[in-house]
């Protein structure tokens, strides 16, 4: 009786564990894939840096655009890249790895 009422019970457990995991899985590789080396200009959104890491040994630059809300992987050693890089206007992310 005790192992008819653990085993759904484990079971139940098992798969909220998996859902609630489940965003971390997807992010565990790179983000970017293409990066974009030309000028975004006045589309340019939100910006934030996402540190190398145990699933990711680049640094990755992601910009968010004003026009959709679309996500843009950005060229690093594109010079307007670095001024943005360089004028702190972007958000760095502080993930766990």
């Amino acid at each position: 009786l005790v192992g008819v009422i653990m085993s759904p019970l484990i079971t139940v457990a098992l798969v909220f564990l998996l859902t609630s995991e489940g965003d971390q899985a997807l992010n565990l590789r790179c983000q970017c894939i293409q990066k974009e080396s030309k000028r975004i200009g006045r589309y340019l959104g939100k910006v934030e840096v996402h540190p190398a890491n145990s699933h990711c040994r680049e640094t990755e630059i992601v910009a968010t655009l004003k026009k959709d809300g679309q996500k843009v992987c950005l060229d690093p050693s594109a010079q307007w890249v670095k001024r943005i890089l360089q004028s702190g206007s972007c958000r760095r992310s502080h993930l766990s790895s």
